[in-house]
């Protein structure tokens, strides 16, 4: 893969016009795409299978006024004291919604009225409910929403607080960068500048992660209009794609800068940089890319989509780093090594010297004999550590909700509504009740005129139960087969109360059900959110082993060793554990929530361990190759293991420190989103990458490397001979340019540049040393 890579590196840098031609035509295309092919985003939260999905879809064939038409709402408030019945504020309610009737592509538009529940217990909150003729909110002509929006505004001049709300109203536009998540792009910059010295370096991997970024989004954006895709999965392709775009690039160029400067030709350098670093990319990126790939295995449909479009873009940005990448190098050629601004210069120039002087160890390799001096005081102090902010993991619940940007119309209704009626209003639990051979999971034989009876049974014993507001009249269906019962519960949708009268109703019904011959399911969108975490929440073990097993694997083969798999594995683990309890503890429990702008605190996002799971693990292992096969490299060439240790994270963690800020910066800015979706994700990701990159990877690796000594390296022979050589950093390679170089340039300073980029190492290590001998400074 290595030679590869490195014909393709220089086949890039001499044919910059037409790589980047190629790259401009397919965004391009992507553009033009997108613009024909995007469709509005829609949530799609089911999951088939789970008995609220099945029992949803036989409602909506035996009710089909439930269904098969977007509905929407208008919400009115009176002022204090009066009431939306009576005087001005009622004439203005009924001409708002006398207007809205008459509009082209609605089918029906009721009043605010007592008797059908739609107006609240005090008078002041009425809705208006509004049928489309359209079966989707894309349908809805823009001049309908339009002239929705003035009569709205018409009673609000009577003195009403009016908003539009439903699904007609849900807010499908989407904002890929506002001034928040530029920020952490700035924040990169900066990082980038300082690594390299030099301006024009540091936009070369910006500039590449924002076409990766943009192909990859408007590919996902053109997809909208064959698959159901909602915001979050663009919004997270985004995220993980400048992420790592630029770390990316930082590998490849920083190899490239550093060989620049010490002469060798820029065009070879140019493929040497992306046949060794650019084979570590590929790597990273697989894992990466397998990880959000796996999501797949779970058979959740909108899960599925979103790890397979951020798993696409990834996909996107490692093609970038090594053709259009090169390319772009090929445009700045030998300046590559230099910088125009004076301030960088003269840095550039004080590192040189103080590196020439080499006066003292580089600051990587002080920092690992510091932990391996003190191995067990920082083993220790990194598990209590991590293990204590784990903690508040253990009370973690998970929800659907929170997708609505606050600022929106619709959920500015949503609170009128919970206001008004409570929170349980719009959490309706569903009960449908058929015949047994004609239920979801019927078996046949039984009796469906024995429904509507059954439903009244059930709807009797639930109105007794704690937690329930209000039950409905039964609804028979026209054909006298099923009956429905509406559960108005007293807490929100994603309240530990609503959740336990789900349960409650569930187990209700066994009896009934073997009196009557009935079958009896609970349906409506909460029930279908609550089972769609409580599968989420089963499957989460699943994937954690499944991706746990592909760790150890890949692990093995790229180090030939047992104990630093385990090693890695665990200490993912761990991180893992303390970002879930970081999460926990301000979006569940509401600590430091006003300093991040989180307005509403509940359930941890259903999802979101699973893509933290998938998207820490190809970061923290992407972020363990770099580290420990250096360490690796240093022991099989002789050195004792804990000097080979020290000497080993020195070469690497420069380069590791600059792209785990950089992750940290980027997803931190989505931190400052308006919906409470990405800020969750954003947090959660950026406190992953925080703990496992600096806590994790470079304090309590050094650690457990050193109190391992030899024993992190053995390998059964047997499995040795098994294994397949994987040369990641491009070893033959190297070898091969070593031995076809006729004049070798002089060697770098110690802790120069030059060593940011770890090499792999040959197959059969060397006989080292015994351990214990001490560290060299």
């Amino acid at each position: 893969m290595s030679t590869l890579l490195h014909r393709l590196g220089r086949f890039s840098y001499r044919h910059t016009w037409a790589v980047i031609g190629v790259w401009l035509a397919v965004l391009l295309a992507a553009g033009v795409a997108a613009l024909g092919l995007m469709k509005p985003f829609a949530s799609s939260t089911t999951i088939p299978g789970t008995e609220a999905q099945r029992t949803l879809d036989v409602l909506e064939k035996e009710f089909p006024a439930a269904g098969g038409q977007v509905t929407g709402t208008i919400v009115f408030r009176a002022p204090a004291g009066e009431k939306v019945t009576a005087g001005d504020a009622a004439r203005a309610v009924a001409e708002a919604a006398r207007r809205a009737g008459r509009l082209p592509g609605v089918a029906s538009a009721a009043p605010p009225a007592a008797e059908a529940g739609t107006v609240s217990a005090d008078g002041r909150t009425g809705i208006a409910q509004l049928t489309f003729d359209a079966a989707k909110a894309d349908g809805i002509p823009a001049a309908t929403r339009a002239e929705l929006e003035r009569t709205a505004a018409g009673a609000r001049a009577a003195g009403l607080t009016v908003e539009l709300g439903g699904a007609a109203f849900a807010d499908g536009e989407i904002k890929v960068l506002g001034p928040g998540e530029a920020v952490g792009v700035v924040i990169a910059l900066g990082v980038l500048i300082l690594v390299f010295r030099s301006l024009r370096a540091a936009i070369v991997p910006v500039a590449t992660a924002l076409v990766g970024v943009g192909v990859g989004v408007l590919c996902l954006l053109a997809l909208t209009s064959v698959i159901t895709m909602d915001s979050t999965s663009v919004i997270l392709a985004v995220m993980l794609g400048l992420a790592v775009g630029i770390d990316y690039a930082l590998f490849i160029v920083s190899r490239h800068q550093t060989q620049v400067r010490r002469g060798m030709d820029p065009e070879e350098s140019a493929g040497l940089a992306t046949g060794t670093a650019g084979g570590a990319v590929v790597f990273a990126g697989a894992t990466v890319v397998i990880a959000l790939a796996a999501l797949s295995v779970v058979n959740i449909p909108f899960l599925t989509v979103m790890g397979l479009g951020a798993a696409a873009t990834v996909v996107v940005s490692v093609l970038i780093a090594v053709t259009l990448l090169p390319a772009v190098l090929g445009l700045i050629g030998p300046a590559i090594a230099t910088s125009t601004v004076p301030v960088l210069r003269r840095l550039a120039r004080r590192e040189e010297s103080r590196l020439a002087r080499e006066d003292r160890a580089p600051l990587g390799q002080r920092w690992a004999a510091l932990a391996a001096r003190r191995r067990w005081a920082v083993l220790a102090a990194c598990v209590l550590g991590l293990g204590v902010l784990a903690v508040p993991a253990a009370d973690l619940r998970l929800g659907l909700g929170g997708s609505q940007d606050a600022d929106s119309s619709a959920a500015r209704a949503q609170k009128l509504v919970d206001d008004g009626f409570g929170p349980g209003y719009s959490g309706t639990l569903i009960v449908l009740a058929q015949g047994r051979g004609a239920g979801p999971g019927g078996t046949g034989g039984g009796d469906k005129a024995t429904a509507p009876a059954a439903a009244r049974q059930l709807a009797d014993r639930v109105a007794e139960l704690p937690g329930v507001v209000a039950v409905s009249p039964v609804v028979p269906a026209a054909s006298a087969d099923a009956a429905l019962v509406n559960v108005t519960p007293s807490g929100g949708p994603e309240s530990a109360s609503t959740q336990r009268l789900l349960t409650d109703i569930r187990e209700l019904r066994d009896g009934i059900e073997r009196r009557t011959g009935t079958e009896l399911n609970v349906t409506g969108a909460t029930a279908v959110n609550i089972d769609v975490a409580d599968k989420l929440s089963s499957a989460l073990p699943v994937y954690c082993l499944l991706v746990m097993g592909l760790a150890l694997t890949l692990l093995t083969v790229v180090f030939r060793a047992v104990a630093v798999p385990l090693k890695a594995a665990l200490g993912f683990l761990l991180s893992l554990g303390a970002s879930l309890g970081a999460v926990v503890a301000v979006f569940q429990w509401g600590w430091l929530a006003g300093l991040l702008g989180i307005e509403h605190t509940g359930p941890v996002l259903s999802f979101l361990p699973m893509l933290l799971v998938g998207i820490l693990f190809g970061l923290a292992m992407d972020y363990e190759v770099f580290l420990v096969s250096r360490m690796r490299e240093e022991y099989v060439h002789g050195r004792p293991p804990t000097e080979a240790m020290v000497r080993g994270f020195g070469h690497s963690a420069k380069v590791v420190t600059a792209a785990a800020l950089i992750m940290i910066a980027v997803f931190g800015s989505f931190v400052f989103a308006e919906l409470q979706v990405i800020k969750g994700m954003g947090f959660a990701l950026a406190v992953g990458v925080l703990l496992d990159a600096f806590v994790v990877r470079m304090t309590l690796v050094p650690a457990v490397m050193a109190a391992l000594g030899r024993r992190a390296w053995w390998l059964p022979r047997a499995v040795d001979r098994l294994l397949p050589d994987v040369d990641v950093e491009g070893e033959k390679l190297l070898r091969r340019h070593a031995a076809a170089t006729t004049a070798a340039p002089h060697p770098a300073p110690a802790g120069s540049p030059a060593d940011d980029i770890p090499h792999r190492p040959a197959r059969s290590p060397h006989p080292a040393p015994a351990d214990g001998e001490t560290v060299r400074r």
